[in-house]
Formats: C-alpha cells, sequence, structure tokens
C-alpha cells in the first residue's frame, strides 16, 4: 500500500511516500480502505515529536480517515465489508490501507461523502465533547471562540450555536470572520483590527464572555482571562500560536474564573462512553444537516507535505483533507 511515512522528527518537507505492507488484521480490529484522510494541526505536532505521545519511528501519520470497510477481526461485529465507515486512529491515517480498533470506527449516516466524512470527528468531537462535558455550556450563555475559521475554531461556532449559546467569533481578517458568520457566529471580532477585550465587553454589555474556547493561546489566551466574566470558564484547547501561556493566578481568584485544561483523544480510553455518547449526537446533527463540515481544500495522498504546510501557514478555513485513489 501507499502511505506517507515520518522516518524521522522534523517539518512536513521531511516526509516521505513509501509502499508499505499492509498492517496486520488484529483479533478487534477492522481494516478499512480508505478514501480520505482528515489533516489535524496535531499532525504538524506528532511529525517533529512535539505531541503528547510520540510513536516509535519510523511511523505513518494521521488520526482520521474515511473509507469501505475490508474485512474485521475475529471479535468484531456489527459490520460488513462494503460499509462506509469514518474511524480515529492514534496514528496510521495517511495511508491506503488502515487498521483501526472496532471501539473507534463508526458508520456514516447515508449520502455522507468521504470527503466530508474525514473531516468531520476530530475537529467536531473536540469541540462537542469540550464544549458540553469540559465546559458545561449552556443555553443562553455567551461563548467566545478563538480561531473561529480554523479546523476546530469553525466547529465550535457550529456546536456552540446548536447548544444555544451566542457566539462571538474572533479571527484575522474580514474573510475569516465571513466564513465564521456563514456557520453560525452571532458577532465577528477582527483580532487584526480590534482589540478582544474591549470589543467583547462592548458586545456583552461590559460582563464579559461566559465560556472561551481557545485553540491559538499566547497573547489570546491572555485577552481572553480579561475578556471572561466572573465565573467564567476558559477551555484550554491548544496553543497553535506556538506560545503557551502561563496563567497568573491572582486574576483566576479576583474574577473565580476556571481554566480547563481539555485534550479529546485520551476519552477514547478515560471514559469512552462520554466519546461515543458525543459522537452519536454529532452523527445525529450531520445526518439532520444541523453543522455543515467546511473542507476548503483537499490535496491528494502524496502532496500530504504541502497540505501540513498550508496548514502551518494558515491558509486554509475549516479542514483540510486527503484524497486517497479516485475518490
Amino acid at each position: 500500500m501507499k502511505a506517507i511515512v515520518c522516518r524521522h522528527w522534523g517539518a512536513p518537507a521531511d516526509l516521505v511516500v513509501d509502499d508499505l505492507p499492509p498492517p496486520p488484521l488484529s483479533r478487534d480490529g477492522v481494516r478499512i480502505a480508505v478514501h480520505a484522510a482528515g489533516v489535524n494541526f496535531a499532525d504538524t505536532l506528532i511529525i517533529k515529536g512535539g505531541y503528547q505521545v510520540k510513536p516509535p519511528l519510523p511511523f505513518i501519520p494521521g488520526f482520521e480517515v474515511a473509507g469501505e470497510v475490508m474485512e474485521y477481526g475475529a471479535n468484531v461485529t456489527g459490520f460488513r465489508p462494503g460499509d462506509p465507515v469514518l474511524a480515529v486512529m492514534s496514528h496510521g491515517g495517511f495511508a491506503e490501507q488502515v487498521v483501526a480498533p472496532a471501539a473507534n470506527v463508526y458508520p456514516l449516516p447515508a449520502d455522507v461523502d468521504a470527503v466530508t466524512a474525514a473531516g468531520f470527528i476530530v475537529a467536531y468531537g473536540t469541540s462537542h465533547l469540550g464544549l458540553k462535558h469540559r465546559a458545561g455550556l449552556r443555553a443562553g450563555e455567551t461563548l467566545v471562540v478563538h480561531g473561529a475559521a480554523g479546523g476546530v475554531g469553525l466547529t465550535a461556532v457550529e456546536v456552540g450555536r446548536n447548544l444555544g449559546a451566542t457566539v462571538i467569533a474572533t479571527a484575522g481578517g474580514a474573510d475569516k470572520l465571513a466564513v465564521a458568520a456563514d456557520h453560525g457566529a452571532h458577532h465577528g471580532i477582527d483580532y487584526k483590527r480590534e482589540d478582544i477585550r474591549e470589543r467583547v465587553k462592548a458586545l456583552t454589555d461590559g460582563r464579559g464572555a461566559d465560556v472561551i474556547y481557545d485553540p491559538v493561546g499566547g497573547s489570546v489566551f491572555d485577552a481572553s482571562l480579561r475578556a471572561i466574566a466572573p465565573g467564567g470558564r476558559i477551555l484550554a484547547v491548544g496553543f497553535a500560536s506556538g506560545t503557551v501561556p502561563q496563567i497568573p493566578a491572582n486574576i483566576l481568584l479576583v474574577k473565580n474564573v476556571t481554566v480547563i485544561g481539555y485534550s479529546w483523544g485520551p476519552f477514547r480510553t478515560l471514559a469512552p462512553e462520554v466519546m461515543d455518547a458525543s459522537v452519536a449526537e454529532l452523527l445525529e446533527w450531520l445526518a439532520a444537516g444541523r453543522i455543515r463540515p467546511h473542507v476548503s481544500r483537499t490535496y491528494p495522498l502524496e502532496a500530504a507535505a504541502e497540505a501540513l504546510q498550508a496548514l502551518l501557514e494558515r491558509r486554509s478555513t475549516g479542514k483540510v483533507v486527503l484524497t486517497v485513489g479516485t475518490t
């Protein structure tokens, strides 16, 4: 099979295209013919050794795929060859075939194509479980979403809207704010031209936001501490800015603010029932048209390095997806 291989820690340009034997089928695994694979910011971290988990070298990156079931292990039930599915992986998705644990494989709703599905589970799962389960976002609250036109940010806009919140999107430029507005943001803040704290205060009659979703970190997180309402919650999702903020505890104390550390992946083992319930609701929303995954660009599998570089340079909105074969 054709696959994208990371042989040593480095940049996207260091990845190589190789022909490898397909992975062996495990008793609890499902072999999937991959039609599309989602590209995530975490892929740029894992290939340089900056992710929380470091696979042994060499390895195949890629956290999410969509395709068709080829076969399954002796302990697996509920699937048939040819079934359209999506799956979440610890790595290995940038390849023509994967073997995923059956517990991480989900049937696709009717009429959802592989490209849409491949860009779905990680970003939407991150936002849904984070906002609903970790941050406890409630209807009627005000939610600020930073990086609101990016891969996870845009899904947070949609999830927040579906949970009944008033959504304030922040992004760099009018074009990106227009994408966020098209996906449900009630208000937009262009952080290149506007002060985040002042605009959030103005939009909330001086009170501040109840929940802030922050995949950016750095100076954006500093602004969040000053834009959050007393008793509010900041969900720390990631640090796309490259700067991990240092939190002054005196601000947390004075404003009774909660900063919530959050990583979606560990819920697969820490609380699989929570993740399954989250994915089930998201698939219902997807089938009902309540969320609209936005794939801004596709690349062939062989161009994975180019796709990852585009993500690093913030040249995309929503999701970037690799296509495999004729998909």
